[in-house]
């Protein structure tokens, strides 16, 4: 038997137990031991926000359409930051696999097994002196620097990051391994001491945050900005914050309607450039040399090296069977949360 959590309805998770999946050929069967919860685009399925709920993606046109959404409830096995042990392996399977017993780290959602094809897990071996929980925030670390990449950062540049949460902080620290002079903005003081700790040069709460950047900057802005929060009114101030012709990165899951995003102020008196960073691709001048692995393998490597250090991240570590308290924590009380993982 496996386990799998699902929201069965707006903020209502349950715990089921389903058949084991039997093993093809070419897959390998892989036993979650840590699965970390997004505090961004799983919550918005989790409160019943996610587009996907009320409109339907279509993937040769790009475009959403109005009509009876892609997804629907019960929504089963959610989550993209998983690590667990390889326990079987089928005939056929590529050379290369990993042995049994390898901790390996991907994608297969809040489960507490999965069979994968064996392709799949090819070169996602756990590094040597990384942590298996550390390990679990490949695909985070991948979504900072994604919006790294996409804010385009030279040393010596000033750049502010929009939101101070767990993929915030790491956008922090690697745009400040970029040479960086970060601004760390957030609302909760326990975050703005965190982005200190990771390298920020100063963080401020989001009130005159734009006015404050451009007087640390001799007036001129900064010349790049990150909002990974989600937040219009974030993304607002972003775009308050960049000089002339600066760059403003969304890296958010941006909900419902625009409020609190003023177009006809200064990003219309700036030229300020605002670009999407979303992890189904790189940027696009990059996409010849960068792949959504290699983001994951670099970052990987930075947690080996220890200039990255996501242990001060993980806040909650709560066993799989009480999911529903972890997602009413995230919703509920996101003050007193950073990284919340599943433990199966």
């Amino acid at each position: 038997m496996e386990v799998v959590v699902q929201f069965s309805a707006p903020r209502r998770v349950e715990v089921v137990s389903r058949e084991a999946t039997p093993l093809p050929p070419g897959h390998v069967r892989v036993r979650t031991r840590y699965s970390g919860i997004s505090a961004g685009t799983e919550l918005t399925a989790y409160r019943g926000t996610n587009p996907y709920l009320t409109r339907i993606w279509d993937p040769q046109r790009r475009l959403f359409t109005e009509g009876t959404g892609g997804l629907e409830y019960p929504v089963a096995g959610w989550g993209y930051s998983e690590v667990g042990q390889v326990v079987e392996i089928g005939d056929d399977a590529p050379t290369g696999t990993p042995e049994i017993g390898t901790y390996v780290w991907g994608i297969w959602g809040h489960r507490s097994e999965a069979v994968l094809p064996a392709e799949r897990i090819v070169g996602h071996e756990v590094p040597a002196g990384v942590d298996p929980i550390a390990a679990s925030f490949a695909r985070v670390g991948a979504i900072a620097l994604n919006a790294v990449l996409a804010a385009d950062i030279h040393l010596g540049e000033t750049v502010a990051v929009f939101g101070q949460g767990v993929l915030g902080l790491l956008t922090t620290r690697l745009a400040v391994l970029n040479g960086a002079t970060v601004v760390a903005v957030d609302a909760l003081p326990a975050r703005r001491e965190f982005a200190l700790a990771f390298g920020a040069d100063v963080a401020l709460a989001p009130e005159g945050a734009a006015e404050e950047i451009r007087t640390r900057t001799g007036g001129l802005g900064a010349d790049a900005a990150v909002d990974i929060s989600g937040s219009y009114r974030a993304l607002h101030e972003a775009t308050r914050s960049v000089t002339v012709g600066g760059r403003v990165v969304a890296s958010g899951f941006y909900q419902g309607d625009g409020l609190g995003l003023r177009l006809g102020e200064e990003f219309h008196h700036n030229r300020v450039q605002l670009v999407c960073s979303q992890i189904g691709g790189v940027p696009p001048h990059l996409a010849p040399r960068w792949s959504q692995d290699r983001l994951q393998h670099v970052f990987l490597s930075q947690l080996a090296a220890k200039t990255v250090d996501v242990g001060t991240l993980v806040s909650h570590v709560i066993p799989a069977d009480r999911a529903a308290e972890a997602y009413d924590l995230l919703d509920q009380r996101p003050a007193e949360a950073l990284q919340v993982m599943l433990e199966f």
